[in-house]
């Protein structure tokens, strides 16, 4: 293969050309820091957490390629990633992995102790997801919990401590990380039973929509909490009701249960994650 190619396949491999990943995990860190800081947070921090979300999302992307190599061949969806195809080695994708997770910690390095301490379980949590699949119908639920691991990570940084309140904030990330990861899991969901992999989605089953309604609700008045805790301005709330009527919409998006639309409820939550985000940082101005 040729070096243009191997290193688009690279970029493939850290999911460059599909940026949605990064997103999701990026819009709640950065409402966190707009809360730590009480407004606009650090430049410095800023920095750090933007490129650290990157930078962890591509890792994790690699170690979930790695860990499901031997089953995406499989699944429609999946059977064009770079270790299927060939187009990167396992040995190549390790080596990616380790480079991008020393490049993570290199900046974590740049913020405090207890940032440090923290940066340990969101690897572990990152590492163990992929391998979920196989024991537990779950995964979603460890997914929820290494996606929101950057909200106690961000008031580490910017305070130096961990507020009681900030845990009802990574609840409802968690929440919500479930919604938009059953929705994911229901693209794959024929797929996924006959290669023996566990989601929620098959969990669920027929209730699938039903249980998403449910951990909508729920996410929605974690964090309406949230923002009473932290004496959140009414912006915040009216994010929640734009998020509320992101819901709703998404749930008509899989009425049918059909593979396309389910996708694209999937991909629509990163305006549910931009409109929370916009009304924490509209409270502060």
């Amino acid at each position: 293969m040729s070096e243009p190619s191997k290193f688009h396949a690279l970029l493939q491999l850290m999911r460059l050309d599909k940026p949605i990943g990064t997103l999701l995990l990026l819009w709640p860190t950065l409402g966190a820091l707009w809360i730590a800081a009480g407004g606009v947070p650090d430049f410095s921090l800023l920095v750090i957490f933007v490129a650290g979300t990157f930078l962890t999302r591509s890792a994790g992307c690699i170690i979930n390629d790695l860990a499901d190599r031997h089953w995406d061949g499989a699944v429609e969806r999946t059977s064009g990633r770079p270790l299927v195809t060939g187009a990167v080695s396992t040995g190549e994708a390790r080596g990616l992995f380790v480079l991008l997770m020393l490049a993570a910690f290199v900046l974590v390095l740049f913020t405090n102790r207890l940032t440090v301490l923290l940066s340990v379980a969101a690897v572990l949590l990152a590492s163990a997801y992929p391998f979920m699949k196989r024991y537990t119908h779950l995964p979603q639920l460890v997914l929820g919990a290494a996606f929101s691991w950057g909200i106690p990570m961000a008031f580490a940084a910017q305070r130096g401590q961990l507020p009681h309140a900030l845990w009802l904030l990574y609840l409802g990330n968690l929440l919500w990380t479930v919604v938009y990861d059953t929705q994911y899991a229901m693209v794959d969901r024929e797929d996924d039973l006959a290669v023996g992999i566990k989601s929620t989605a098959i969990l669920f089953g027929a209730y699938d929509r039903l249980a998403i309604g449910i951990l909508q609700l729920a996410c929605l008045l974690v964090l309406y909490a949230a923002g009473k805790a932290f004496a959140l301005g009414s912006w915040f709330f009216v994010g929640l009701l734009a998020a509320a009527g992101l819901f709703a919409y998404h749930q008509y998006l899989i009425r049918e249960r059909q593979r396309d639309a389910c996708f694209r409820a999937f991909l629509h939550n990163n305006w549910v994650g931009m409109v929370i985000f916009l009304g924490i940082a509209l409270s502060y101005c």
